[in-house]
């Protein structure tokens, strides 16, 4: 009893934040079918005070991460005329989607230390493991440029909106081929390129339908799956040919 008396004393006696999020979601499930051409999700959100604001701009982060996958990045190398692939690296805990908004350039509202610390930047928000290759993080380079390419990993510095200092919004395109899982958004309130307060919340993005029976036909099934896929094709071409022929003659 003492104890628990002791512990409430001291938790009142902690300074209350003077910042706080105060987010949410246009929506937190993605439906995935067989039409799904991507999606837009829009994050807003207000900043709670219980003092006046402090001294110096304050800056907004919000990044939008999707499940973690592993990849392995090759690099080819000529080989007696012929280009082959020689060194890999096994990139551990990549994300399959990666997106990072902010009211101001990255750098100017996050420092080297905090986006160690907090794992922002799409560097930071992956893990290289080597496999016996010294320089490892060309190979992590290679797979963020191949990424970005793609559309996967995004970086909009600029793309959040503050208004007052206090209600902030930003928008994320999602690209069509998303992966399944949990989809983590992050907002981080900063000043002075230190962390003030963060919020987290999850988007869940699942195939539903005849895309969710396929899919997990092709997991539980795979013969089956092969046999069907077979069947449509051989159906396919049988009716193609058909209509060929109905219209030549």
């Amino acid at each position: 009893m003492i104890r628990a008396l002791a512990l409430l004393l001291l938790l009142a006696a902690l300074p209350a934040r003077a910042e706080e999020v105060v987010a949410g979601l246009s929506q937190n499930r993605i439906a995935i079918t067989t039409s799904f051409s991507g999606s837009e999700i829009l994050v807003f959100g207000a900043v709670k005070r219980d003092t006046p604001a402090p001294e110096g701009p304050l800056q907004v982060i919000i990044t939008l991460q999707g499940p973690l996958v592993a990849a392995t990045v090759w690099r080819k190398d000529r080989v007696a005329g012929i280009w082959v692939n020689a060194d890999s690296v096994e990139v551990d805990k990549a994300p399959s989607f990666y997106a990072v908004a902010t009211t101001a350039p990255l750098r100017e509202v996050l420092s080297e230390t905090e986006d160690l610390r907090h794992a922002v930047s799409i560097p930071r928000a992956i893990r290289a493991v080597g496999t016996g290759v010294e320089d490892a993080g060309v190979f992590t380079e290679a797979l963020i440029r191949i990424r970005t390419g793609e559309g996967a990993y995004l970086l909009d510095e600029g793309g959040v909106e503050i208004a007052e200092e206090t209600l902030f919004r930003a928008r994320f395109v999602m690209p069509a081929n998303l992966t399944e899982g949990g989809y983590r958004t992050r907002i981080l309130l900063t000043r002075g390129g230190k962390v003030i307060d963060s919020h987290e919340t999850m988007v869940d993005v699942r195939k539903v339908g005849l895309e969710r029976w396929l899919f997990a036909l092709s997991r539980e099934q795979p013969l089956i799956y092969g046999l069907l896929s077979l069947v449509l094709a051989v159906v396919a071409g049988w009716a193609a040919s058909a209509a060929f022929r109905y219209l030549r003659g």
